[in-house]
């Protein structure tokens, strides 16, 4: 597989990210040198390795989830800078 600009310009229009055109040959270069990668590693023969669940010897302990009392809502909206109503107001991160 090879990413052309065609594809480049796609995933970036899907993952809302502006590509400068003056970078656009380095970034081209860079991602095909991330895909013959992973290609080569596709080439590995792991007839019988145990696929990893992660990559530590360490096991997660979980708590169980028991309900508990919560911050009063009033107490919640009581320090924010800037409140509609019930909700804080945040500064808007999309156009």
């Amino acid at each position: 597989m090879k990413i052309n600009k065609p594809l480049l310009q796609k995933m970036a229009h899907l993952a809302q990210l502006e590509v400068d055109v003056h970078n656009e040959e380095t970034l081209l270069e860079d991602l095909n040198k991330i895909v013959t990668w992973i290609e080569k590693l596709k080439e590995l023969d792991t007839t019988g390795v145990n696929p990893l669940v992660t990559m530590t010897l360490e096991h997660n302990i979980f708590q169980e989830d028991k309900p508990q009392a919560s911050l009063a809502h009033e107490k919640g909206l009581a320090n924010a800078p800037s409140k509609d109503s019930n909700y804080f107001r945040v500064p808007q991160v999309k156009e």
